[in-house]
């Protein structure tokens, strides 16, 4: 049974980042999507435990009336929890912070460690991420989880990223840099074993192996963007497996077999 989907609301960011593999495979696209029609079916579907991240090819905040919006369209549904990610460079009204709080909405923020590191990745966005980040602690009285991509420079400083994020004391989900600037599946996992020795790293189910889980393609990770559906946003350069609009029941029929300990994207 599906228990996640990942959905990209909008396809428009304010970064460039040096290694977004969605601009590099050009896939940021500004195709209509109807989130609605989706979030139906996901309703009509979920009956156990449905997580649902409001993510993807675009900083969600850019958009924050349709969010919310997105947000409140799920509540009445009690199987279903939603995240999101940001790049924090956009700082929300306390009242929205609020909001997000209280419909205990996960917000994750797109760190990728020491300025030094963040800056040479991410568009020299760190001192606005940094400063967002305190200022969510001082509305919620907690800090954020991170989400931070291990690429080769974050290998070669890993010692100075642990040290940044070990004092929030709040979980960090490691990403693998894909694409043009990646990292092997054996560099990545061996950094997420050194890391975890110091501070709280997430290790995902059968959701994502960028994620230092198990490979949920055809199973639980599929990636709504640009009107369609595809197997994870790794995936979007294959062809996609049909509109947005298809049901759950239409992609529970999908039965991917490949070892999962690897990226379908990777086996190919």
């Amino acid at each position: 049974m599906i228990n996640r989907i990942c959905i990209s609301i909008n396809n428009r960011c304010n970064l460039a980042c040096r290694y977004c593999h969605f601009r590099e495979k050009g896939k940021i696209e500004s195709s209509d999507m109807n989130v609605f029609e989706i979030l139906d079916n996901v309703k009509a579907y979920a009956m156990k435990k449905f997580k649902i991240g409001f993510v993807g090819n675009g900083e969600g905040f850019l958009d924050w009336e349709l969010l919310k919006s997105y947000i409140k369209y799920i509540e009445d549904n009690p199987f279903i929890s939603a995240y999101t990610i940001t790049n924090g460079t956009i700082r929300l009204p306390d009242d929205d912070i609020r909001f997000l709080e209280d419909h205990h909405i996960n917000v994750g923020f797109s760190i990728d460690g020491n300025k030094e590191l963040h800056d040479y990745y991410r568009c020299n966005s760190f001192d606005s991420a940094v400063s967002n980040v305190e200022y969510y602690k001082s509305i919620t009285g907690h800090y954020p989880t991170f989400n931070a991509t291990v690429g080769k420079e974050s290998l070669e400083n890993a010692d100075k990223i642990i040290a940044f994020f070990s004092k929030y004391g709040t979980r960090v989900t490691f990403s693998r840099m894909i694409g043009k600037y990646g990292i092997t599946l054996k560099q990545y996992r061996d950094f997420l074993a050194y890391a975890e020795k110091y501070i709280p790293v997430r290790r995902g189910g059968k959701d994502c192996t960028m994620y230092g889980g198990q490979c949920g393609a055809g199973t639980n990770n599929y990636f709504f963007a640009n009107g369609k559906v595809y197997y994870c946003g790794n995936c979007i350069d294959l062809p996609p497996l049909g509109s947005s609009s298809m049901t759950f029941w239409e992609l529970e029929k999908i039965n991917l077999q490949f070892d999962r300990n690897y990226c379908y994207k990777e086996t190919l």
